[in-house]
């Protein structure tokens, strides 16, 4: 880069892939923050504090996307959380 040149917003961006999908978590009023913070820690292998974030931002915003990444690994995923009777989509 020379001197003098200004970085474009855009190009600190990282690139979306087009097979890149989310996950996506819906709030439903029953299940404890316990309950949605082991399930994301056991079925989305977060951390502690990242299942406990998206969980809030889950019971605020009413979703969160919990995970990013190829349908094929994401599919599975959103099984295993409704199997736990929690509300979760692919988009």
């Amino acid at each position: 880069m020379k001197s003098g040149e200004k970085i474009k917003k855009e190009d600190n961006l990282k690139p979306v892939k087009l097979d890149d999908r989310f996950l996506i978590l819906y709030n439903d009023d029953v299940h404890s923050f316990d309950y949605v913070i082991n399930a994301l820690i056991e079925i989305c292998r977060h951390d502690y504090m990242q299942a406990a974030q998206c969980t809030l931002i889950t019971h605020y915003k009413g979703k969160c996307d919990v995970k990013k990444g190829r349908f094929e690994l994401l599919k599975p995923m959103k099984e295993a959380l409704i199997e736990k009777e929690l509300n979760a989509t692919i988009d």
